[in-house]
């Protein structure tokens, strides 16, 4: 899909992998929307793209939907949406103070999966009203994790959540498929993003030291580049793509 003059959402777009996205989809032509949280940086990444922001709460699960209409209403149409927003909490499934409880799971497995396979669901019906560009009329590309296939101890939670973003790519690809959209996850390792930026630097370099090459954490213009690689080569569909220097998560 030729990304020029396309609309595009970016759920998570005001810091981090998402603000990366944002500002290159815009740099290669296309109409950005922003959806963040109320009180972050969304409004003036939004205003230095040209863009719009709309303060948005993934976890509402109705409101987030009429937030979508609206920014979709606003710029036209939607061709590509790229969900980053999402994150955990450290807890193991049996701990001293006893079992894991089960709020916390499903407040984390309602952050990363349960909104984003909303926000696929409703994002598909808002493209199947486009007219196709080669036959294609959306993409959809959302953010998993190494966690997913190497969670870590205390990432119960967390890793339950990202494979089942790894796991809906290839049967959300299948369901829309007749519609001339396609679905895929991106999976990094460590990025340097606002999550990780309290990390001293003394500890880096032990967090990344199975990695194969570059021994560094990633940083958010690695996760754009592939985003956009994604939206133009129709050929990439109904996968999840690792982004991780070669690394491979330890037990801890």
């Amino acid at each position: 899909m030729n990304i020029s003059g396309k609309k595009a959402v970016v759920v998570g777009g005001a810091s981090g992998m998402g603000k990366a996205t944002a500002e290159a989809l815009a740099a290669q032509g296309a109409q950005v929307a922003i959806l963040d949280r109320e009180g972050s940086n969304g409004k003036e990444v939004a205003s230095a793209i040209g863009g719009t922001f709309y303060p948005a709460d993934i976890t509402d699960f109705t409101g987030i939907g009429e937030t979508l209409a609206a920014a979709v209403t606003d710029l036209g149409g939607l061709h590509v949406i790229v969900t980053t927003a999402g994150g955990g909490k450290a807890k193991k499934t049996l701990g001293r103070g006893g079992p894991h409880d089960l709020e916390t799971f499903r407040d984390i497995v309602d952050l990363n999966l349960i909104a984003t396979f909303n926000l696929n669901r409703l994002a598909a019906a808002h493209m199947s009203n486009n007219e196709p560009e080669d036959d294609e009329r959306g993409v959809i590309i959302n953010t998993a994790s190494i966690a997913a296939f190497e969670g870590q101890i205390g990432q119960v939670a967390y890793t339950a959540a990202k494979a089942g973003i790894a796991g809906m790519a290839l049967t959300m690809a299948r369901d829309l498929g007749s519609f001339g959209i396609r679905v895929l996850a991106i999976a990094p390792s460590l990025f340097a993003t606002g999550a990780t930026a309290a990390i001293p630097d003394d500890r880096v370099a032990p967090l990344v030291e199975d990695a194969a090459f570059p021994k560094r954490m990633g940083r958010p213009e690695e996760y754009a580049k592939l985003a956009l690689a994604i939206v133009d080569n129709a050929m990439l569909n109904g996968q999840c793509l690792r982004l991780d220097a070669g690394q491979r998560f330890a037990p801890r």
